[in-house]
């Protein structure tokens, strides 16, 4: 697992034969980090939180299920890479998971715009997602996106408060109407700090 990398090459990915022989144990690997990697917000919203190792994993799954050769390969690095986390930021994947399709169409069309209403708060600061910029996640009859791609661009401050003990920092929206708050446990956010450079003395 290498959480502190920020780009990933060709080099880092396997061939689809050598990727079949550790595809089990990878998986499991993966699955237990992300144990400690995902927030649910209120009755609808899972947060993801994506790191090298999850996107590498993510471009190895897309090729073992298309197998593309190399053209899909480029593509891969080209749509993953984004969500790598730079050293100054918190990277995720936004999941309104709703299983019923009426439901969840009715849901998505209250939500317009909600990818502007998203925080992380650091006891009374709040750092604010900036959704990534690939497509408009909300159409123009109102409804948004169930996935969305959002990054948290945090100062050298913010990232010490993240990771002081005695700050409590939650993650929520500020949406009219989805306002939901969740407090980050101990273990996610001993988690998550891992995706932030270590400050200068």
């Amino acid at each position: 697992m290498q959480p502190s990398r920020k780009s990933i090459t060709r080099d880092d990915i396997l061939d689809l034969t050598d990727y079949i022989a550790v595809r089990k144990q990878r998986r499991a690997e993966i699955v237990a980090m992300k144990k400690n990697r995902r927030v649910e917000v209120g009755p609808h919203a899972t947060f993801y939180f994506e790191n090298f190792d999850t996107m590498l994993q993510q471009i190895q799954e897309m090729l073992y299920i298309e197998k593309g050769g190399e053209e899909q390969i480029a593509d891969e690095l080209a749509a993953y890479n984004p969500l790598v986390p730079q050293g100054s930021e918190l990277v995720c994947t936004l999941m309104f998971e709703i299983d019923d399709p009426a439901r969840r169409d009715r849901i998505l069309r209250r939500l317009a715009h909600v990818e502007d209403h998203i925080f992380i708060q650091l006891g009374d600061e709040k750092v604010k997602a900036v959704p990534e910029a690939d497509v408009e996640r909300t159409s123009d009859d109102g409804k948004t996106s169930s996935v969305h791609f959002l990054h948290f661009p945090f100062t050298e401050e913010q990232i010490a408060a993240f990771g002081n003990p005695d700050k409590q920092v939650m993650i929520g929206f500020d949406h009219p109407d989805y306002a939901h708050l969740a407090l980050l446990a101990p273990k996610v956010r001993a988690a998550l700090a891992e995706d932030f450079d270590d400050l200068p003395d």
